[in-house]
Parts: structure tokens; C-alpha cells; sequence
């Protein structure tokens, strides 16, 4: 069992070898390629989801319902989609004003992590609704987020704020976590809608870092720092830390608190900062009691709600990824899948030959 657990485990790793070899073949010739292409821009992807909500109940009364009254539900619908379009047209023609569509929604998504590296994708996704968007529309935006950088969230309410500037509805929905900066860029919503558990809040500033001066001194290494500005350095992670440079941090991280209740206070005055300022988080409910919320309601419930009275379109900006990149994450999958079969094997055949 040993021997052939060997040889298969060799005859793997060849075959992994050779697939990987000629991905990386492929890559470096599509490599080539690509540089002598223009540089490919993403493209905006839309979605109704009225669409997808009738064809659900479509597909459901064709299961549930008797086949006879679907085939009546059906034709009844494309008869009045029929004559809108007609009465449309009809208007028209006539020079007459058509009667007023219906309130448009878009919805966006926001997926943050440490460096709000979606603030990439949502920056276009906004500028694409606002050359469109006007004072009778609403932007909902799905919102998941436990904070980071401030920089990175900061840049990422800014993008928030250009709906506001221009006076289009914002909602923000929260179903898991809008925390730190995840806040900062909720809180601008005219509307902010949390789950009932969804964790909300954290209101402050964290900073840490590892120190490894003893332990270096200890082995007689020495680390220098030469910098210029007498706070250009205030804690380092193998230099000596000192109490003028702790308490300078300090002082940094107690501005950047202020400028974050300040922010926060903008667009929520109705809120006791100091009570809730304090870097804590409270569920759904208990941030609906504490102001930090408006409603208590699922993204789901909120946007099948709209669907009764409004067009509601769900964009999504798209990157063209090119040939390197495409074969790159083929790579990738296909190792990652090869090592996790052989892995799988591996361990099940350890447990048949017990």
C-alpha cells in the first residue's frame, strides 16, 4: 500500500508539473499578445430585478398552480404588457406627454475589506447611475463591511457622498456587518436599514503593531531609523519605542477619532456621540433603539418591497479581464483543485488501509 501510494503520489506531482508548465506556456504567449492590445476598460452589467422576480413566479405557478390557470396568468400578463407598450406608442404619435414611468431603483453592492478594495469597482458604478439618476430616483446599496484603512473608507464615503451631492435618495442596507469604517460610509444614507442581528457601530480608532527591540538586543542586533522631522517616526516595530513617541501616536489616533464623530455627527446629528462613539458595536435592534439605524429590515424584504411600485435595476461593473490574467487564475484553480483531490485521496486511503 506504501509503494503504491508513492508511485501515485509521484505520478500526481507529474502530471501537476506538466499542467502547470503548459498554463505558464500559455500565459507568457498570451502575455505577448496582450501588450500589443489597447488596454481594455470594464463595462457596466444591468439587471431588472422585476424581471427576475416574475419569472420566479412564473416558474413556480407552472409547477404549483393547475397548468390550464398558469397558461391564463401568462396570457393575461403579456396582454397588458401589450397594451402599455400600444398606449405608449399611441402617446407619442399624438405629441402627447406618456404617462410618467414608474420611480427607478439601483442597486449597488459594496464588499468591503481592510483596504476597501471594491471602492475601485464602486467608483464607476456611481458614476455610471449619476448620469442618469435624478431627484425621483433611489440607490440602494447592499453594504458589508468591518472596517480599515482610513484612508481607503474614507475615499469610499466620498464616493457615497456624490449621491447626496446631487440630491438622489441614498439607502444603504446592512445585512451582516456595517462597523468603522463600514459606518462611515453608511451613516450618509438619507436611509439606513439594518438586519435585525446585523452588527453596527465600532465608532473609533484602533492602532497595533509588534515591538521586537529587546529581542534583537538581546542577540546584539542593532536596527536604526534615520528620519527627518522630528514626528516623521512616532512607534516602530524593531526600533526602540519612546514615551514622547507613544504619547504622539496617541494623539494622532485621538484627532483621527474626532474627525470621525464629526463625520459621523454630519449625517446623523440625532445621535448621542457620547454614548455611542465609544468604538462598541450593538445588533439591529439595539442600534435601531441608539439611533445608528432608521429600520429594521432584510436587503431581500426592502428591495421586494420596491418591486411592488418601482423599476428596480441591479448594476454591476465588470472588469475585462485579459488572456494572462484568465489563464493566470486557470492556474491557479487547477492546482488548487489537483492538490485538494490528491489530498482527499491520500487521506482516504490511509483510512481503508487501517
Amino acid at each position: 500500500m506504501t509503494a503504491f501510494l508513492a508511485e501515485y503520489g509521484l505520478f500526481l506531482a507529474k502530471t501537476l508539473t506538466l499542467v502547470i508548465g503548459l498554463l505558464l506556456l500559455m500565459g507568457g504567449m498570451a502575455a505577448l499578445i496582450e501588450r500589443r492590445k489597447e488596454h481594455r476598460e470594464g463595462h457596466i452589467e444591468i439587471k431588472s430585478l422585476n424581471d427576475r422576480l416574475e419569472d420566479m413566479k412564473t416558474d413556480i405557478e407552472a409547477a404549483v398552480v393547475d397548468e390550464a390557470l398558469a397558461r391564463q396568468h401568462e396570457k393575461a400578463r403579456r396582454k397588458q404588457e401589450k397594451a402599455e407598450t400600444k398606449a405608449l406608442k399611441k402617446a407619442l404619435k399624438k405629441g402627447e406627454e406618456p404617462e410618467k414611468p414608474r420611480k427607478r431603483v439601483f442597486v449597488l453592492d459594496f464588499d468591503g475589506d481592510m483596504h476597501a478594495s471594491d471602492v475601485e469597482r464602486l467608483r464607476e458604478e456611481v458614476t455610471a447611475v449619476l448620469t442618469i439618476a435624478d431627484a425621483d430616483d433611489e440607490v440602494v446599496v447592499r453594504l458589508e463591511s468591518p472596517g480599515g484603512l482610513v484612508h481607503a473608507y474614507g475615499l469610499a464615503s466620498s464616493q457615497l457622498e456624490r449621491f447626496r451631492a446631487r440630491n438622489v435618495r441614498l439607502t444603504v442596507c446592512v445585512d451582516r456587518v456595517a462597523a468603522s469604517g463600514g459606518y462611515m460610509m453608511a451613516c450618509i444614507a438619507d436611509h439606513l436599514v439594518a438586519a435585525p442581528f446585523a452588527v453596527i457601530g465600532s465608532i473609533g480608532v484602533v492602532a497595533q503593531l509588534p515591538n521586537f527591540y529587546r529581542l534583537l538586543k538581546k542577540h546584539d542586533v542593532d536596527y536604526e531609523v534615520l528620519t527627518a522631522g522630528e514626528y516623521k517616526r512616532t512607534l516602530t516595530v524593531f526600533g526602540e519605542n519612546t514615551e514622547k513617541g507613544r504619547e504622539k501616536f496617541i494623539e494622532e489616533l485621538e484627532d483621527t477619532h474626532a474627525l470621525f464623530k464629526s463625520f459621523v455627527s454630519e449625517y446623523r446629528p440625532q445621535l448621542d456621540l457620547a454614548k455611542v462613539a465609544t468604538g462598541e458595536v450593538w445588533f439591529g435592534r439595539k442600534a435601531l433603539e441608539e439611533k445608528l439605524v432608521d429600520a429594521i429590515s432584510t436587503s431581500d424584504d426592502y428591495l421586494f418591497n420596491l418591486c411592488q411600485d418601482h423599476d428596480v435595476y441591479e448594476l454591476h461593473y465588470e472588469v475585462r479581464r485579459g488572456l494572462q490574467e484568465r489563464l493566470g487564475q486557470l492556474a491557479v484553480t487547477t492546482s488548487d483543485s489537483l492538490l485538494l483531490r490528491w489530498w482527499q485521496r491520500l487521506q482516504n486511503s490511509r483510512l481503508l488501509s487501517r
